[in-house]
């Protein structure tokens, strides 16, 4: 009797798991014909036709052979098709979707639900965050209700609607894995991330709650295969509801900008600053004429909240920055040698384009006018006059070599070594005396030119 009674309760448990299991039916009914799929077409020209000779290398005795006497076809045309997804914000016919879905696109072709096709125009796209808006000229259509991302809880149940490999309206389904991610080059969105199964041809796909709320488009994947993973972002709905009132009213994005570069403050970095946990962005470099040099910022500053709002990790601060309107002023507080202080910034405009780095000039074969192996594992040496007008800087040492402790802290060779600590470094003795001043084990904040760009790299004294 006890054997029946265990194996009968045994059996319950499957039943009960399955009976919490939510129900997406009436979710996908309804909300299914607001999802549509979108084909592009895209003809590319090749300036060159590809003879067809066999694949040999240039030390092939008879590559040469192929080469002069096998004719090319010379520029020819073909077409680049692809697949995505997107869906029915109004009833007139505006499609959010993905900007990469549609860039350089000749044509575009929306197919809805009901097997209608229309030819859609694009209104305007914003690659930083990868945000199209298109059209198709239709009334009556159906539409997404919008979420409040906010509101979203890790662990809740969402769904993926799109057409991954051209397979229209597939329903995939998984919970919030985080909130607020940051991915590599993608400064302006703080992404949500999903386990619910996003392949080619899901992006631009919406991302609904189960109120059957659109929370977020479907984007991105983290994989090594090119399938998915278990890993897939989506831009939350009110970051890309904004750049489509923009894109609808004015064609365009614009965003704010302080010209400030960041970088995160480490537990290391917060001890040599003085804060009592690592939060803000620091201030790696002050870009000048800039509304935070007019603003009073210095580099070294911590900046902890901006518009009354916390900057709780440096990528925190592009997004606030950026969503606030040129022209706004906004207070930022600030740590400045262990203390707080406020400063009202008047926010510019970001350009359209990015300007590229400069890279650091240094001559081929050049020896160095003096050479110091320092105990850091750093051999350093001052820069020439020459490197120093090309630089734009008054002081600092180049490090010629980084091992030991200076490459595990992350300094490399070509660095320029321009502060330690916020005190500036002018030449190699300097260097030396002030980095003798710290005890062992003390860790100091060094200010480090890379490139075009400036950050601080914690280094602890061994």
């Amino acid at each position: 009797m006890f054997r029946k009674f265990v194996l009968f309760a045994f059996l319950l448990l499957p039943l009960t798991a399955f009976a919490q299991l939510p129900d997406f039916t009436d979710l996908v009914e309804k909300q299914g014909p607001t999802v549509v799929n979108i084909s592009t077409t895209q003809t590319v020209r090749s300036p060159l036709g590809t003879p067809q000779v066999p694949q040999l290398q240039e030390d092939d005795p008879f590559y040469e052979f192929f080469r002069r006497f096998v004719p090319n076809p010379g520029p020819r045309e073909f077409q680049n098709n692809s697949l995505g997804s997107g869906f029915i914000i109004s009833t007139d016919g505006y499609i959010l979707t993905n900007a990469h879905v549609v860039e350089a696109a000749d044509e575009i072709n929306v197919k809805l639900t009901d097997k209608r096709e229309f030819k859609a125009k694009v209104i305007g796209s914003d690659k930083r965050t990868d945000i199209a808006l298109i059209k198709i000229e239709a009334t009556g259509l159906p539409a997404v209700k919008f979420g409040d991302p906010n509101k979203l809880k890790v662990g809740e149940w969402v769904i993926a609607i799109g057409s991954p490999f051209g397979f229209e309206n597939s329903v995939t389904a998984g919970i919030v894995s985080a909130k607020g991610r940051s991915l590599p080059q993608e400064n302006f969105v703080p992404f949500i991330q999903t386990d619910a199964a996003v392949n080619p041809g899901n992006s631009g796909g919406p991302l609904f709650n189960m109120r059957g709320e659109v929370i977020g488009i479907n984007s991105q994947i983290y994989s090594r295969t090119g399938g998915f993973m278990g890993l897939s972002f989506s831009i939350p709905i009110d970051v890309a509801n904004d750049i489509a009132t923009q894109l609808k009213t004015g064609g365009k994005v614009t965003r704010g900008r302080i010209g400030v570069v960041i970088q995160p403050v480490t537990r290391e970095l917060a001890e040599s600053f003085g804060l009592q946990k690592p939060t803000g962005a620091l201030v790696a470099s002050v870009e000048k004429g800039s509304p935070a040099e007019k603003a009073g910022v210095e580099a070294g500053d911590v900046i902890l909240k901006f518009g009354g709002r916390d900057v709780v990790s440096s990528e925190d601060l592009p997004r606030l920055v950026g969503s606030t309107k040129p022209g706004v002023k906004s207070v930022m507080q600030l740590m400045r040698n262990k203390a707080t202080r406020e400063v009202t910034v008047v926010v510019g405009e970001m350009p359209e384009e990015a300007r590229a780095a400069q890279r650091a000039p240094r001559r081929p074969g050049a020896k160095p006018p003096a050479e110091s192996v320092s105990k850091l594992g750093m051999t350093l040496s001052e820069p020439t006059a020459e490197q120093r007008k090309e630089l734009k800087i008054t002081g600092g040492i180049l490090v010629e070599e980084a091992q030991g402790a200076a490459a595990k802290a992350g300094i490399r060779r070509g660095d320029i070594i321009l502060a330690v600590n916020n005190q500036d470094v002018k030449s190699l003795e300097q260097f030396s005396q002030l980095m003798g001043q710290f005890e062992k084990g003390k860790i100091v904040a060094m200010l480090v030119r890379r490139g075009g760009n400036a950050l601080y790299i914690p280094f602890r004294i061994e």
